[in-house]
């Protein structure tokens, strides 16, 4: 869910900043955190009905998870603060690529690590990759184009999220 809701929202930023240049559509990356976390619990509810329990590799995904959720809402608390406070520019958002291009990849590493899952290390690997090139051009002053780069913030969840999603499923229901 999280994967395809990040990817649908990076469209619509590309598309809307694309199409008028206006900067004001990067608010709609604030539907990520507001729409996840009103699906989050129902399809959470969902999956434990199915399944029936929860295991202890469910509950350290879990914890990961939980960890990389509340560090995005201090990052996002943090550009707020530089924002009102430091009177710092707009471009501190920059700041919140580098965090889903770093936190997120080495949050899929750790999931498929604990779950033993190839393609989320892989995925996450790739994923990192994006991030660490996202770091670089911050650093060298590099201008993010709307028309290059949130492509590229597409391909990169749909390497970390999107296709081992798609993996794991099929082979889950393989073994039923």
């Amino acid at each position: 869910m999280w994967g395809y809701l990040t990817i649908a929202v990076t469209a619509l930023v590309w598309i809307l900043l694309a199409t008028t240049g206006n900067p004001i559509y990067n608010l709609c990356w604030f539907l990520i955190p507001l729409v996840g976390y009103i699906l989050k619990p129902l399809m959470v509810k969902k999956q434990i009905e199915k399944s029936g329990v929860k295991s202890y590799s469910d509950r350290i995904v879990s914890q990961i998870w939980t960890v990389v959720g509340i560090s995005s809402l201090v990052a996002m608390l943090f550009c707020f603060g530089f924002i009102f406070f430091a009177h710092a520019s707009a471009s501190i958002w920059k700041s919140m690529f580098i965090f889903a291009l770093i936190m997120v990849p080495f949050a899929e590493v750790a999931n498929g690590i604990v779950v033993k899952e190839k393609s989320l290390v892989v995925g996450g690997a790739l994923g990192l990759l994006v991030g660490i090139f996202t770091m670089c051009c911050i650093a060298a002053g590099i201008t993010f184009g709307a028309n290059w780069y949130l492509p590229l913030f597409i391909v990169a969840f749909i390497c970390m999220m999107i296709i081992p999603g798609h993996i794991i499923n099929h082979k889950a229901k393989q073994q039923r």
